[in-house]
């Protein structure tokens, strides 16, 4: 089968594996992001459509969605990746930069979920769906400063399960992926004691992710709804004393 994949954030990082990975499935791939020139980029080196959108304009997105379902006549598969954080100290940091985090990595989650359904609704579509969003491990733990993207990651993984109860009728699983350290960042230097922080001996990549929301898509694995599968090497099932 053929799916019809939509992709918040797909232009770099985690997102652009996301993209790699389903182009390379032979799914028809759309993907959305801020970056204009990452994006025109993505989309010329994997053949993806891109679409130049700012996930907190509500009717961006929606168009965007409308758009891509007048092409194709439906959405398969959503993953909602999109993500921004900012780290600050809690006397330093603005509620401006708070709602911020929250409209880009939350709800942009209820906003595209909404739209598969009222779409489905609609069409009378009971047919094969999926939902794949992006939480992190810092919903359930958390460094000072953070406030913000933890709220939004919790957000993000109460949401999940709550949409996979409201999607059932849909024949919709929606499951979220929490990722640890991930190295999206080709400027950062790894050390040695970095790679053997994590259980699994290494920092993440993210085609870990990929090939975990590649895995949530198949039709075989409709079982497996309403979960967050925490992705991080093992860290957070480490025991950590202070030296």
């Amino acid at each position: 089968m053929q799916r019809r994949v939509f992709i918040t954030g797909g232009a770099h990082g985690i997102g652009r594996a996301i993209v790699d990975a389903f182009v390379a499935e032979g799914d028809i791939v759309f993907f959305c992001d801020i970056d204009k020139n990452r994006g025109e980029k993505t989309s010329k080196e994997t053949g993806a459509t891109f679409f130049c959108v700012d996930v907190c304009d509500k009717d961006a997105l929606e168009s965007c969605m409308s758009e891509i379902i007048g092409r194709c006549g439906d959405i398969d598969v959503v993953v909602n990746n999109v993500g921004v954080s900012t780290f600050k100290s809690i006397t330093e940091v603005s509620v401006e930069e708070f709602d911020k985090v929250i409209c880009t990595n939350l709800r942009p989650v209820f906003i595209t979920s909404r739209m598969m359904a009222c779409h489905r609704k609609s069409n009378g579509n009971t047919s094969y769906g999926r939902i794949v969003n992006l939480c992190s491990s810092r919903y359930l733990m958390s460094e000072a400063g953070t406030e913000g993207y933890s709220a939004s990651k919790g957000g993000v993984y109460s949401l999940t399960h709550a949409l996979a109860v409201s999607l059932s009728e849909f024949n919709i699983t929606v499951n979220a992926i929490a990722p640890g350290w991930i190295h999206v960042n080709e400027e950062e230097i790894l050390r040695d004691e970095d790679h053997k922080f994590h259980l699994s001996g290494r920092v993440g990549e993210p085609s870990d992710i990929a090939r975990a929301a590649i895995f949530l898509c198949n039709e075989a694995n409709g079982f497996v709804n309403g979960q967050t599968i925490t992705i991080d090497g093992g860290v957070t099932r480490k025991m950590i004393y202070p030296e």
